[in-house]
């Protein structure tokens, strides 16, 4: 047991610092961005096209702070706006397939995905899920009522507070990363040193064969499902590295983790904005089944046409 703490601890503590690489500069830049006319020009930049998928020009706030930021920044833009029952349900279903784009970009980045992927499946998911929403849904026109989360009205003005406002952001996001990601990997440890993990992989075998990957895929998925892709990336990255996964399987779970991850989280975080959470959660669950298994489905099909070729020449 105490090998096992001291192992977890050190991979813990090793995968903090790799993430905090990555998420303290991105939160740091991000945070000062929102100061400078960066932000607003990117707002202006593509204000003219959120008519074309059922928005007003004001929910170009919290889609450009959310892809920028995180879930937490875009609700406290949603907050400060009046927007109808259907804009926000469109704004969630949007965010929920793409948010955090730097840092969890750059989690995908680290255990091989393709940059073009995530980026293609990410927007691409946001997108067209909210075309389709805006033409089979009437509903909702009435203005959204908010509870439950107060809106930040406080403004920091100055170079030295932005600058003490932005590390402390960034700070703040690396600290709520280690004490997630420490105790997991211990967790993680004694899991793997008692072979529980082994058990669990059988378990999740069907559904991982059910969705075209091997079963050493399983960890991975669950972490990115329960936990996320920032924080689920220690369990994910050392799963990568000790457990033999694919390129291919990695990529594939990415791809399902992109449309549904920290599902219970991502979920609950929209409820006091008076939106209906079970169709945003079925809409995540559903479009992940359905757009990994295509994938796969398509990969297997290749890969075995290549095989079958590579027969013949021989």
């Amino acid at each position: 047991m105490v090998s096992s703490l001291k192992n977890g601890l050190m991979v813990g503590l090793k995968t903090t610092w790799a993430l905090g690489k990555v998420i303290f500069p991105v939160t740091l830049i991000v945070s000062i961005l929102q100061y400078t006319p960066v932000l607003p020009w990117v707002i202006d930049l593509i204000t003219p096209m959120m008519s074309l998928i059922g928005l007003s020009g004001d929910a170009a706030i919290p889609l450009v702070i959310g892809n920028f930021l995180n879930l937490y920044a875009a609700i406290g833009a949603i907050l400060t706006l009046d927007l109808s029952v259907k804009e926000v349900f469109i704004i969630a279903v949007m965010l929920s397939f793409s948010h955090n784009m730097l840092v969890e970009s750059g989690v995908g980045l680290k255990v091989g995905v393709k940059l073009w992927v995530i980026l293609l499946v990410r927007f691409g998911l946001a997108i067209t899920s909210a075309a389709v929403i805006n033409l089979i849904w009437n509903g909702g026109s009435e203005i959204a009522k908010y509870g439950m989360i107060p809106s930040k009205t406080e403004t920091v003005t100055g170079v030295g507070p932005i600058l003490l406002e932005s590390v402390t952001k960034a700070g703040i996001g690396i600290f709520q990363l280690a004490i997630i990601v420490i105790p997991l990997m211990v967790v993680v440890q004694i899991m793997k040193d008692r072979q529980w993990l082994a058990v669990f992989s059988r378990w999740m075998a069907p559904v991982t064969r059910a969705l075209g990957m091997k079963e050493n895929t399983s960890t991975t998925l669950a972490a990115g499902l329960l936990i996320g892709l920032a924080y689920g990336a220690g369990v994910m990255i050392q799963a990568v590295q000790e457990d033999g996964v694919s390129k291919k399987d990695v990529t594939i779970a990415f791809i399902f983790l992109v449309a549904c991850h920290a599902v219970v989280e991502d979920t609950l975080i929209f409820v006091p904005l008076g939106i209906p959470v079970l169709p945003l959660l079925f809409i995540r669950l559903g479009v992940a089944v359905l757009l990994t298994v295509t994938v796969a489905f398509i990969w297997n099909r290749a890969d075995l046409a290549k095989r079958k070729e590579a027969v013949y020449e021989q």
